[in-house]
């Protein structure tokens, strides 16, 4: 695994959600989960950073898909082209801005929205990083028992996935804290 193991949990069939201290561009997986917003427009954190390391195409494919469907809501994910990062693809997952009500169900569902987009393509496995979190602003404490919540579900409807590696992956901080107090 690369980066620094915090931690992991075991799962019927070899399933295993692993924590690690990484940044999430330089994972091993098949594919990264973008935090994103509904327009795809990659303006400040995680976003920022992924789009500028994927280029030009995965802000092109973005649009394109705004364009034709509109904005992409809260709860949901797409998949774009992971253009020069070297990933299968990159999944947007759209979670709600704190306010908004019902923040850890609508995080869960945008989560297990992204593992099933995985899950679509076969893949086998899939890092993300802190959902809502950042300038979200969704306490900690919410957005770590959605995240274990997500995870748990996903592999409880659909046991038979392909994706067998689930990594979230963050940096020091207090909602790696709270992710260490869960495990």
């Amino acid at each position: 695994m690369p980066g620094t193991p915090v931690g992991s949990l075991a799962f019927p069939d070899g399933k295993i959600f692993e924590v690690s201290i990484h940044d999430i561009l330089l994972e091993d997986t098949d594919c990264i989960v973008n935090a994103a917003n509904g327009g795809l427009s990659h303006g400040g954190g995680v976003a920022a950073a992924i789009s500028k390391a994927a280029g030009r195409k995965l802000d092109e494919e973005g649009y394109r898909i705004v364009a034709e469907r509109g904005p992409i809501q809260v709860g949901e994910a797409v998949v774009t082209t992971a253009g020069d990062l070297p990933f299968k693809g990159v999944i947007h997952a759209v979670g709600p801005q704190f306010g908004e009500g019902d923040e850890e169900n609508k995080i869960e569902r945008a989560l297990r929205s992204a593992f099933s987009r995985a899950h679509e393509r076969k893949w086998g496995s899939l890092s993300f990083p802190g959902i809502s979190s950042g300038i979200f602003a969704v306490p900690h404490q919410i957005c770590a028992r959605a995240y274990f919540k997500a995870v748990r579900t996903f592999w409880s409807d659909y046991p038979d996935s392909p994706l067998s590696l689930i990594r979230l992956v963050l940096f020091e901080g207090p909602l790696l804290e709270e992710i260490r107090r869960l495990l």
